[in-house]
């Protein structure tokens, strides 16, 4: 997919005769082709570089400057395009899409690494113990409720109510299968116990995320032609988006959550683990750490950010409604959400 409009304006040809930067580059699109999956893990490396949660208000100001004033048409002197992928890029970590306003730090997409390696890490350590299980699931689903409410939708804000009950719901539902499994794991090796955090995250994702979004499986989301023509909202483009969504969280936590408690059941078993045992979670920390760094954009990656599906998917009455409208039209696009 090419960055760069077919035609060049007398604007742009000014631009590039005296070297400047030309005005024609798409940064409302991704830099890289997001019909591969190489293209999609390029673009989500880059939007969850955890290095980019270290940045000052003034590096944050800067790229969000230059990222306006190239949308309004002005290039800073002497930008490249490389620096103005990267201000893009900056940008869209720390600004909200549709409101534009600044985003709760540890609610940004760059956060989830460093913050999913602490709570992962120490759910997975101490999870011996009810209170701690308890604990740490109340402190992850917390987490959660940030990360959902920063990256909300403009289109489909979400209600003091909405976010208050799916926090509950996804914590309780978070607890309760941890410490169901808990006590059932009592009763089998103990590699076993260690599993049990990854099912009680799995299982509240699959309640915190529909919760999050019932706004959309109720009225729709918004999708569009090829064109990015609005043709509607539909309830069955949200169901597929939803799904997605969930695969996705579920899968980034599978290499974080399965892989260490398999190398720490065998780490304990080594002497200087037994003579160093407040090892355990700070060793831990970091193998989650590793994992998620990988996991976090290759697990985004795996759907398209803008999904599709075909018109004959949708409701009857917007099927009918697009057939009146563009009846060339075959298939609609949708942004599935993260």
């Amino acid at each position: 997919m090419s960055n760069f409009a077919p035609v060049i304006g007398p604007d742009q040809r000014r631009a590039r005769m005296s070297g400047d930067l030309s005005l024609n580059i798409n940064i409302k699109e991704p830099r890289w082709d997001q019909g591969s999956f190489m293209g999609r893990a390029k673009h989500f490396f880059m939007v969850t570089d955890p290095r980019n949660v270290l940045l000052s208000s003034e590096t944050l100001e800067e790229a969000r400057v230059i990222v306006e004033n190239y949308r309004a048409g002005t290039v800073k002197p002497g930008l490249t395009e490389d620096e103005l992928w990267r201000a893009k890029y900056i940008y869209d970590s720390a600004f909200h899409p549709d409101t534009g306003e600044k985003m709760f730090v540890i609610g940004r997409m760059s956060a989830q690494v460093p913050m999913n390696m602490s709570i992962t890490g120490c759910m997975l350590t101490f999870y011996r113990t009810t209170p701690a299980v308890v604990f740490w699931q109340w402190v992850n689903q917390s987490f959660n409720a940030i990360v959902n409410y920063t990256n909300r939708s403009g289109d489909a804000p979400i209600t003091v109510n909405q976010l208050g009950a799916a926090y509950v719901s996804a914590t309780t539902g978070a607890v309760v299968t941890a410490l169901g499994l808990k006590s059932l794991a009592t009763r089998l090796p103990p590699i076993v116990s260690r599993f049990v955090p990854f099912a009680a995250v799995a299982a509240a994702n699959c309640i915190n995320i529909p919760f999050m979004r019932q706004r959309e499986l109720k009225y729709g989301i918004p999708v569009m032609d090829e064109n990015g023509n609005r043709l509607g909202e539909s309830a069955n483009a949200a169901k597929q988006a939803i799904v997605q969504v969930v695969v996705s969280r579920i899968g980034m936590a599978v290499p974080a959550m399965a892989i260490p408690p398999v190398i720490m059941n065998s780490l304990e078993k080594r002497a200087f683990m037994k003579r160093f045992p407040i090892l355990n979670a700070p060793v831990q920390v970091g193998l989650v750490g590793l994992c998620l760094v990988f996991a976090t954009p290759l697990c985004c990656a795996l759907f398209p950010q803008k999904s599709s599906m075909s018109v004959s998917g949708l409701e009857a009455d917007l099927q009918e409604r697009i057939r009146q409208l563009t009846p060339e039209t075959t298939t609609v696009y949708f942004n599935k959400g993260l």
